[in-house]
C-alpha cells in the first residue's frame, strides 16, 4: 500500500511538471521565434523534451505495477527503469543536440543585430523561472516526504523529475544571462555561449540518468545495507555452517530477487532441511520486505542431500 501511495504522489508531481512544461514550451517557442533568440529557442526545445519525458514517466508509473504473469514471472517492475532510459534519450536528443545546433548556428551566421522582442523574451524566461522553480519545490517536497535524498531518490521517475526541474531552473538562468549580455554588449557570442552551455548541461544530465537506468535494467544488486542484513541473518542460523554465495537483483522499485547458496551443518535429514529452509525464507521476507522472490540452494557437506532436498526449489517471499 505504501508503494501505491508513493506512486500517487509521484504521479501528481509528474503531472504538475508536465503542465508547467507544456505552457512554458509554447511561451518560449513563440518568444524565441519573435525575438530570433537562440538561447530562448534552446530553452523551448528543453521544455518540449521535458514534456515528452514526463509522458514517458506517467507510462512507467502505470505499467510497472502490473502483476506478474507467465511471460514475466518476476513482474513488470523494470518497466520503470526502461521508460526512465527513454526519458534520458529524449533529453539528450531533443534538448541537448538542438541546443548545440542553435549555439553553433548563432556563432556562424552573419545577420544584422536586432533586439525586437527581446524584452518580451526576457519576461517569458522570468515567468518560466518561477514556474520551473515551483515545480522543483514540489518535487523536492515529495523527496523529503519519502525519506530524504537517500530513500526518496530511489524512484527513477521522481529522480528524473527532480533532475529535469533542477536543470530547467539552471537552463533558464543561463538563457536569461545570455540574452541580457547580448542586449548590453551587442555580442551574439554571449547568447550562443548560453545555448552551448544549456546543451552541455542537458547532455550531462541525460548521461547520468541513462547510466542509472542502464545499471538497473541489466540487473543491479540490491542496496548493500539490505544485502548485509540478509547475509547476517543467514550466518546467524544455527543450522547453517557457511554462506557460500549470496546474490541479489532489483526487479523493481521496491522488489528484489534473493538467491543464496548455503552449506548446512552435518547430520540434518531431508525433512529437517526443508523445515529449516522454509523458516529461513520467511525470516528473510520479514527482515527485507522488498525480497519478493527467495531461492535457497541448500547442501549438506556430509550427507550430500542437496539433489533430493525440496528446499532447493524457490518459494515466494512472505510465504
Amino acid at each position: 500500500m505504501s508503494g501505491t501511495r508513493s506512486d500517487r504522489r509521484t504521479r501528481v508531481t509528474v503531472l504538475v511538471a508536465l503542465a508547467a512544461n507544456l505552457v512554458i514550451a509554447v511561451a518560449k517557442a513563440v518568444g524565441g521565434l519573435a525575438a530570433g533568440s537562440p538561447a530562448l529557442l534552446s530553452e523551448a526545445a528543453h521544455s518540449v523534451a521535458d514534456s515528452l519525458n514526463e509522458i514517458f514517466l506517467l507510462a512507467a508509473l502505470r505499467r510497472s505495477r502490473r502483476p506478474a504473469d507467465r511471460r514475466h514471472p518476476f513482474g513488470y517492475g523494470k518497466e520503470r527503469f526502461f521508460w526512465s532510459l527513454l526519458a534520458a534519450v529524449g533529453i539528450f536528443v531533443m534538448g541537448g543536440c538542438f541546443s548545440f545546433w542553435q549555439g553553433f548556428e548563432a556563432l556562424t551566421k552573419n545577420t544584422e543585430e536586432t533586439f525586437g522582442g527581446y524584452v518580451a523574451g526576457l519576461v517569458v524566461l522570468g515567468i518560466a523561472l518561477l514556474a520551473e522553480g515551483a515545480s522543483l519545490l514540489r518535487a523536492l517536497y515529495q523527496v523529503r516526504r519519502q525519506g530524504g535524498l537517500g530513500e526518496g531518490m530511489r524512484d527513477p521517475a521522481l529522480r528524473t523529475v527532480v533532475a529535469e526541474d533542477g536543470t530547467a531552473v539552471l537552463g533558464v538562468t543561463l538563457a536569461l544571462v545570455g540574452m541580457a549580455l547580448h542586449m548590453v554588449t551587442g555580442q551574439v557570442v554571449w547568447e550562443a555561449g548560453a545555448s552551448l552551455a544549456i546543451g552541455a548541461l542537458l547532455v550531462y544530465v541525460a548521461y547520468r540518468l541513462g547510466r542509472d537506468a542502464r545499471d538497473q535494467l541489466i540487473g543491479e544488486a540490491a542496496d548493500p545495507e539490505a544485502s548485509g542484513r540478509i547475509r547476517a541473518l543467514l550466518e546467524a542460523q544455527p543450522e547453517i555452517d557457511t554462506v557460500e554465495a549470496l546474490f541479489t537483483m532489483k526487479t523493481g522499485l521496491d522488489s528484489a530477487l534473493v538467491a543464496a547458496r548455503v552449506d548446512l551443518m552435518p547430520g540434518l535429514d531431508s525433512e529437517r532441511v526443508e523445515e529449516v529452509a522454509v523458516r529461513i525464507k520467511r525470516s528473510i521476507a520479514r527482515t527485507v520486505p522488498e525480497a519478493g522472490e527467495i531461492f535457497l540452494d541448500v547442501t549438506d557437506r556430509v550427507a550430500q542431500e542437496a539433489a533430493e532436498s525440496p528446499a532447493a526449489t524457490g518459494e515466494r517471499g512472505g510465504a
